[in-house]
């Protein structure tokens, strides 16, 4: 394949087009002696085997491509997999988020529940301790009103007996007195 490529080069190239009256073989004919230049050249890098260099170079080029790929192919999956694991996270980040929340709605309606029934009992605590002063004021002023009218209605009685009552009645009653004791200590 190589050598008849290089037929083909050479069947192709300027140096068969020879200046009109002279030898095409002759090393004055500038398209010959390029020709030979070129056929040199081109065996010179086939003897030196820069053609199957190249195409070695060109292979590991190929092949360090194909790692790169594989490579990025690698982080590309990891990086879908740490996205993943990364949005399972935030997931479950919002989802206790959500139940902090409901939680403490929950403690806040209680606590406030808690100090609605606190309040309740604390007023209807006030009102029977206010009832209960109402009832004990009441009850010294009846007593008041009693002690006064007792001390009134004696006071009266007194004045009434004293205007009623003389020397004799008073000794009598004095005797009777004296007796009824006597007889309640025998």
């Amino acid at each position: 394949m190589k050598k008849l490529s290089i037929l083909a080069i050479l069947a192709a190239s300027p140096a068969m087009a020879a200046e009109e009256g002279g030898p095409f073989f002759s090393l004055s004919n500038p398209p010959f002696v390029v020709l030979i230049a070129f056929v040199l050249f081109v065996a010179i890098l086939v003897y030196l085997k820069v053609p199957g260099m190249i195409g070695g170079m060109l292979d590991k080029r190929a092949g360090e491509i194909r790692k790169d790929l594989e490579e990025a192919r690698l982080l590309r999956e990891e990086a879908q997999m740490i996205l993943a694991s990364y949005e399972r996270k935030q997931k479950e980040v919002q989802a206790q988020a959500e139940r902090i929340v409901h939680s403490a709605r929950d403690e806040a309606m209680a606590a406030a529940a808690q100090a609605k029934a606190d309040l309740e009992h604390s007023i209807a605590r006030r009102l029977a301790a206010a009832e209960e002063q109402i009832a004990s004021a009441e009850s010294a002023a009846l007593r008041d009103v009693r002690d006064r009218a007792v001390s009134v209605a004696v006071a009266a009685a007194g004045d009434v007996l004293a205007r009623q009552m003389t020397a004799a009645k008073a000794n009598a009653l004095i005797e009777d007195s004296i007796g009824q004791v006597a007889a309640r200590l025998n």
